[in-house]
C-alpha cells in the first residue's frame, strides 16, 4: 500500500498556493494528469477529498485544511532540517522586501521576534521584489500577483499566499455614487482614473479585462504611486481603485464594486538560505498579525472578510 511520501506534501500545498492544479503542475514542473494522480493517492490515503473546484479555483475543504496545516509545518520541519546540516554560515541581518502596503510597520515589528535585526527594503513594483527576492538581496518578501509571476524561477523560495483581496473603489465624497454602500464597474466608465506608473500596475492586463467587461477602457489620466497624491487627486474629482483596508476621510470614500470583479493575490515568500530558513510557518503568521491589524480599517472591507473565510483559508 502506498504511503505518503514529501512529494505529495509538497503537491497538496503547491495546489493550495496556485488554487489551480494546472497552475501547480506547472510549478512542481509536473504534466497535469501526474499531479492529479498524486493527490488521488493523497485523498485515498487521508480518506476524503482535499479540495472543492469552484469557479474561483481549487479551495481547500476542512480536511484539506487540515491536511494543509500539517503538510506546512512537516515542509517546514524539513527544510530547517536541511539548513541545519549545512556549513553556511547564515547569521546576520534579517531584510525584508515589501510592496507600499499599510501594514508594513506591523510586519517589521513582527519579525523582529524572529531576527533581532531586520532591515527593510521597499519597492513600488512587486516584480522589482521578486527580483531582489531571487538575487538574495531580501530573505523574505511580501507582494502581490503581477501579470508574468508564473513564469519566474523560484527554486529555493518557500512561497505561500496570504489572501486573495478584493479591490474597492476610492471616490470624492461629493460624488452621487458616494451615497451608494457599493458601486457598479461600468457607472464609472466616464470617470479620470488615477493609477500607479503602468510599469507598477502588478495586475494590468486584469485591470484592463474587468474594465473590458464592464463595457469601457478605463482613462488613465493621472500617474502615481505616491499615497497621499493619489488621495488628493481623487478629492478633486477622480477615481482610482483602492486596497481594501483602505480608510474612507480627507475628502474621499471608500465603496466596495458590486460583485467584487477584481481580485488580487498576496503572497508571503521566504528564502530557503536566509537567517529564518525553515521558518517559513512563523514568517507567514507574522504577515498574518500584521494583516489582522489593518482590517478595521475600512468597516465594509471587514464585514466582508468576515462573510468570505474562503478568501483567506489560513487565517485562525
Amino acid at each position: 500500500m502506498p504511503e505518503l511520501e514529501l512529494r505529495h506534501l509538497r503537491a497538496v500545498r503547491t495546489i493550495a498556493e496556485e488554487g489551480s492544479v494546472t497552475r501547480a503542475a506547472t510549478r512542481l514542473g509536473l504534466t497535469q494528469p501526474a499531479l492529479s494522480a498524486q493527490l488521488r493517492t493523497v485523498e485515498r490515503l487521508v480518506g476524503g477529498q482535499l479540495f472543492d473546484r469552484t469557479r474561483n479555483g481549487c479551495v481547500p475543504t476542512d480536511l484539506g485544511r487540515r491536511v494543509l496545516g500539517t503538510a506546512r509545518l512537516v515542509l517546514d520541519e524539513m527544510a530547517q532540517l536541511m539548513a541545519n546540516t549545512r556549513e553556511t554560515d547564515r547569521r546576520g541581518p534579517l531584510f525584508v522586501g515589501c510592496i507600499p502596503i499599510l501594514y508594513f510597520a506591523r510586519l517589521v515589528e513582527g519579525m523582529r521576534g524572529l531576527n533581532a535585526d531586520v532591515r527593510a527594503e521597499v519597492r513600488p513594483s512587486s516584480a522589482e521584489i521578486v527580483d531582489m527576492l531571487e538575487a538574495g538581496q531580501v530573505h523574505v518578501a511580501l507582494f502581490e500577483f503581477f501579470d508574468g509571476m508564473h513564469a519566474r524561477d523560484l527554486a529555493g523560495i518557500e512561497l505561500r499566499k496570504l489572501v486573495t483581496e478584493p479591490a474597492f473603489v476610492a471616490l470624492p465624497e461629493t460624488d452621487p455614487l458616494a451615497a451608494q454602500e457599493e458601486v457598479d464597474l461600468a457607472s464609472l466608465a466616464d470617470r479620470d482614473w488615477v493609477t500607479p506608473p503602468k510599469q507598477h500596475i502588478g495586475s494590468r492586463t486584469q485591470m484592463f479585462q474587468v474594465c473590458a467587461d464592464a463595457g469601457f477602457v478605463p482613462r488613465l489620466t493621472h500617474h502615481t504611486g505616491e499615497a497621499s497624491m493619489a488621495r488628493g487627486l481623487v478629492a478633486g474629482g477622480c477615481v482610482s481603485f483602492a486596497a481594501a483596508p483602505s480608510r474612507t476621510g480627507e475628502g474621499i470614500v471608500i465603496r466596495r464594486l458590486r460583485g467584487m470583479p477584481l481580485m488580487t493575490d498576496i503572497f508571503v515568500a521566504t528564502r530557503r538560505d536566509s537567517p529564518v530558513a525553515g521558518r517559513a510557518h512563523e514568517v507567514f503568521a507574522c504577515a498574518a498579525d500584521a494583516y489582522r491589524s489593518v482590517l478595521d480599517r475600512n468597516p465594509e472591507y471587514r464585514r466582508w472578510w468576515d462573510a468570505h473565510p474562503e478568501a483567506h483559508p489560513e487565517f485562525t
